[in-house]
């Protein structure tokens, strides 16, 4: 293994957006690249735009760069009940032939639920008139559908100066300002993520 590679769902139609949100990912994933640096490892984030977008540039990466560690990382879009690999087949009909599961990842059920995993890194960044007390309780975020997440966000912002949650112009801002250990320790899925990178650079 030569580095790591990580293609993303998100970002937008826009070069800006998708440019703007691989720096965010990468500063969430800090202690991994820092890691990754240690052992001389490239290291590389991708922001895809749509869902298909991360697919197909990580299939295409499986390809031409097989000697590096390519991750997909996307939405799981509803609640999950078995591995990754089966949940993307049964809901969007992804076979992902040939990829190893430490290779697929889900963000459960969306990136906002590890966004609100840290409610006080989101109340500095949204400061007066944030209403943390509108976020869903800290048990069980994965089990909370998107829908729920997302009229949350929109309740707990909505009279705050930066104004309602919106993906493009506030989630990489947030994904810098919280805390990895905190949502590591609330969202399962960040922790397989982290547990995964960390123990294939250190085998590296």
């Amino acid at each position: 293994m030569n580095g790591v590679a990580i293609y993303i769902e998100g970002g937008g139609d826009s070069r800006t957006g998708k440019d703007r949100l691989r720096q965010a990912m990468s500063a969430f994933l800090l202690s991994l690249r820092a890691a990754a640096n240690r052992k001389r490892l490239h290291w590389r984030v991708v922001a895809c735009g749509g869902r298909d977008g991360a697919r197909d540039a990580f299939l295409a990466a499986i390809k031409t760069s097989p000697e590096t560690f390519n991750v997909l990382l996307v939405d799981s879009e509803a609640p999950v009940s078995q591995p990754p690999r089966a949940h993307l087949k049964q809901r969007d009909g992804w076979t992902l032939r040939a990829v190893g599961d430490e290779s697929i990842h889900l963000m459960i059920q969306v990136m906002e639920t590890w966004i609100i995993a840290d409610p006080d890194a989101m109340a500095r960044y949204y400061d007066k008139h944030f209403l943390k007390g509108a976020l869903p309780p800290a048990r069980d975020r994965e089990s909370l559908e998107k829908d729920r997440i997302y009229k949350a966000l929109k309740h707990a912002t909505a009279k705050t100066r930066k104004g309602e949650y919106h993906k493009i112009d506030h989630a990489a801002d947030l994904l810098e300002e919280i805390d990895p250990v905190k949502v590591r320790r609330r969202c399962p899925s960040c922790e397989r993520l982290f547990a995964t990178l960390t123990q294939r650079i250190d085998a590296a």
